[in-house]
Formats: C-alpha cells, structure tokens, sequence
C-alpha cells in the first residue's frame, strides 16, 4: 500500500507541477509530502478513486465511453468538458477512453478553477458556487421538469401510453436538488409554488464548505454548533411544522421526508394496481427501478428485478409521482441538501395520485 501511495504521490505532484504549479521540491519536503500522502489516501478512499466502481468500469468491454457519459465518468471527459466555452449540460461530443477516474486532475486545473457559470438540464445557468462549481458540473442529473412534461404532453393524465417509459433523473443530483425551482430538477406540478436555493449559513453554502473535497466526507461538529444535541446529520430540523402528521415537529426533518416518500410508494402502487391496471413494484438497485410485481406482492424479488420485466404500463400521472419518487430516493441526503423542495415534491405528488385513488391527505402540511 505504501507503494502504491508513493507512486500516486510522485504522479500527483508531476500533474500539480504541469497544471497548478506546485513546487516539484515538495518531494523533498517531509512535511508537505506527509500533507499530500493524506489527501491521495482520502482521495483513493473516496468514490472518486475507486476504480473498480460501476462508474468506472462500466464500459470496459467497449473500451470507450460515450460522450454522453464521459463527462462525469472519467477524468478525460469532465476536463475536456470545462475547457469546451458553451458545452452542453454535462455532455461532449465524442467519445473518450476508459481507465480513469475522478482524479486530481478534474479540479486542478486551471478551466475548472475559473469555473464560475454552470449550465443544468433545465437549461438554467447556476453561478452561486464558487469554487465548488466543478462538482455541480456533474451532481445535476440528467433530467430536469421540462424532460417529463415533453414525455407526457398531449397525453390523457390516466391513459396508459404505450410510448412512455420511466424518466430516471440519474444519480446524486445533489447540486440540482440544492437549487430546487431554479433549476427545476423535480417535477413541478403546474400551478404550485416550489423552494429556491436552500441556503445554510454562511461559509457552509457550498459543496466543499462542507464535504472534504478528496474524501468527500462531512464533518458533523460543523453542524451542531447551531444544532445542538443532534448526534446524526438526520436528527436535524429547524421548521416547527408538521409535515407528516404524526403530532410531532421535533425529529429531524429527514423523518416526515422518509414517512411521505414511503406514503408515495404505496400510492404509486395502488394507483398502479387499480387505474393503470398493472401492479408495479420497485427496486432501488436496479435499472430501469420500477417493475412488473407479477405475483403482486409489492415487492420487487430478483427474478421480478430484471429489465425484460420492467414497468410499460404508464400513464402521466403515474409517472410524474414515480419521477419525483426516484429523485428523492437518489439524494440520499435531500433532507441536509433541500428538505423543503423534497417535501413539496412529496405532497404534490400525493395529492396528483389521490386525484384518481384513495390517498388519505389528511393532517398533511405542504411547507
């Protein structure tokens, strides 16, 4: 392993000499080298570094990585995207080789240190992250309100439609979901009213105020100075309402975010069960997630969880609410990242379904 590390030490140093101008005589500097040692440790630790991810692998047999993907799939594609003026959200136009991953080079550099405007799928340009904006280059998703409501327009809100499939907003849109309404990552239903940017306080706005930029962990002890008592990011809360309607405000709010996202699946299913005629269950590990539940279980077994048996019986309305299900089950940390656009998603959602079948909405708080 000190092998290893020393050799990713030499390399990182050769590319900070070529690209940011990091002395090469901090090879001989005790100190400094002990300080870069750390970071490539925390950085080979990290899902950044590890090269055996599906991330990063996942095109190997075709030994290429189409432009679509590279962007966020491999070094050589993110900074050919930061140094392309105009690039489209998270796309280039050619394909790039495999073996890489999310390494030094993606941040250190001097197009991504210049970064200052960000394009998202919605077509919004994000300019408020700093020194942070790389990481919103690619914590976006791929999909944004617009993409749903081209899927569904000119349909019948419960007519199953043979040309819909599930629109899957991709991974950890953590950037996205922290912007809310001003990029429009959920699917905002015609009408409401949807939360901007969730702010903290400052000097803890952006990605790296509070995620390690190499382990890309958070501290908590940067939290419970204002939050007190809380012993997980999830024990937060500081909206005195009650949201889920369970007579108490005073859990963390990742709580009714988990009661409401767990209310939506069962009126998903439901809705599927008796207006599109279909059971459906869902998978959160495999694509395309949402599937056939053949023996109506509403569960999504193995031999239920495969691509053959995916979900086809689609109407807009069903796949609205799926839509917005999924975004809140990839950001795993909505509630810190933008717990009110989360529950407003939520609730919109809920109410669209109980529009067509029995979902009981009461005691339910819109924020």
């Amino acid at each position: 392993m000190m092998r290893r590390t020393m050799e990713m030490l030499t390399r990182a140093i050769a590319l900070s000499v070529a690209l940011i101008g990091v002395p090469a005589s901090a090879q001989d500097n005790p100190s400094e080298s002990e300080r870069l040692i750390g970071i490539i440790e925390a950085w080979l630790a990290s899902p950044h570094g590890d090269r055996t991810s599906e991330a990063f692998t996942h095109w190997n047999e075709e030994r290429e990585i189409p432009g679509s993907c590279a962007v966020c799939h491999s070094s050589t594609g993110a900074i050919d995207w930061v140094r392309t003026p105009g690039a489209a959200a998270g796309v280039i136009d050619h394909p790039v080789a495999t073996g890489t991953t999310v390494d030094c080079v993606v941040c250190h550099n001097a197009a991504s240190a210049s970064l200052m405007s960000v394009p998202f799928q919605s077509g919004a340009s994000i300019d408020s992250f700093g020194s942070s904006a790389v990481c919103a280059v690619c914590h976006q998703g791929r999909t944004s309100s617009g993409t749903v409501t081209a899927a569904i327009e000119g349909l019948e809100d419960d007519v199953v439609s043979g040309d819909l499939g599930f629109i899957n907003t991709h991974y950890a849109p953590s950037a996205a979901t922290q912007m809310g309404t001003l990029v429009q990552i959920g699917f905002e239903y015609p009408g409401k009213v949807y939360k901007g940017q969730f702010t903290h306080v400052p000097n803890l706005n952006t990605c790296t105020d509070c995620h390690s930029p190499h382990s890309l962990e958070v501290n908590l002890n940067n939290c419970t100075a204002c939050h007190q008592g809380a012993a997980t990011f999830k024990d937060i809360r500081i909206s005195p309402l009650d949201f889920d309607g369970d007579g108490t405000a005073t859990v963390g709010i990742a709580t009714p975010i988990a009661t409401l996202h767990a209310r939506l699946e069962q009126a998903i299913q439901l809705y599927a069960k008796d207006i599109a005629q279909a059971p459906v269950a869902y998978s959160s590990h495999a694509y395309p997630y949402f599937f056939g539940d053949t023996n109506a279980d509403g569960a999504a077994t193995d031999d239920e969880a495969i691509f053959p048996n995916r979900y086809q019986s689609w109407t807009p309305r069903l796949l609205k609410a799926a839509y917005n299900y999924q975004l809140v089950a990839k950001d795993t940390a909505i509630y810190t990242h933008n717990p009110h656009y989360a529950l407003q998603l939520l609730y919109d959602s809920l109410e669209s379904l109980s529009e067509s079948v029995d979902v009981d909405m009461s005691g339910l708080v819109r924020p």
